[in-house]
């Protein structure tokens, strides 16, 4: 898989750890590939409930120091059942490591813009960088996190039938767009219905391209970078 998405054209591979056991297998993986993987760590607002902050944050500081390039995934997912309480608890928690380790944070909301919002823009304000993964929200929240120095990511979602949505596509600038995979999820048209893989994000790419009324390797060359500077990939 990965030398398929080195062959479609990618630059690098962030592999998200959104666990500290996941946190590990991610930073092996980016051991035999230096250069071109890299890893993260963090606890994902599915297992919030059980958010431990005397035992996660230590081994997310321990990732770090091995390596990883951001924070996360975390953030706030209402449509969960793990308590808002702790949710709230766990992402203020990461956002504030970002803030201490230098490091930028990988955030997944959903169903929880208000809360989202309020988080990230105070994160924000204190210099803390990160981006809004696979986003699907509102042109409000994503004008929020813009205007706090935030970065924006689209996923495969966006060749789906039932996106509307491509003025949100258009609202973030050129240096704060990213493209993403999220595999092995939400696979782009035409390859929907398959277990995802980095080398399709490339439909992702010609999708948002089209949207933005430009092409497709102009569009890749610039969301390549802006990983780079985002992530601070060698």
């Amino acid at each position: 898989m990965i030398e398929r998405a080195r062959l479609t054209g990618a630059r690098a591979l962030v592999c998200i750890g959104e666990s500290p056991e996941t946190a590990r297998r991610a930073a092996e993986i980016a051991a035999r590939y230096p250069g071109f993987v890299y890893h993260t760590a963090g606890v994902h607002p599915y297992d919030a409930g059980r958010f431990d902050a005397a035992h996660d944050l230590p081994a997310i500081r321990a990732e770090v120091a091995r390596g990883a390039v951001a924070i996360g995934e975390c953030g706030l997912d209402y449509t969960y059942e793990a308590p808002r309480d702790r949710q709230h608890e766990a992402f203020s928690a990461q956002l504030a490591l970002g803030g201490e380790l230098d490091k930028p944070v990988v955030v997944h909301t959903r169903e929880a813009e208000d809360a989202t919002r309020t988080l990230v823009v105070e994160a924000g304000r204190a210099g803390v960088r990160g981006v809004l993964h696979c986003y699907t929200g509102s042109a409000a929240l994503a004008t929020a996190a813009l205007d706090v120095g935030w970065y924006v990511s689209f996923s495969g979602i966006v060749t789906f039938r039932k996106w509307t949505d491509d003025a949100l596509l258009r609202l973030v600038p050129d240096d704060r767009l990213l493209v993403e995979s999220d595999a092995p999820y939400l696979a782009p048209v035409p390859q929907r219905g398959k277990r995802n893989e980095s080398a399709w994000v490339t439909f992702t790419v010609a999708r948002v391209a089209a949207a933005r009324g430009t092409d497709a390797a102009s569009l890749g060359a610039r969301t390549a970078e802006n990983a780079r500077r985002l992530f601070g990939l060698a």
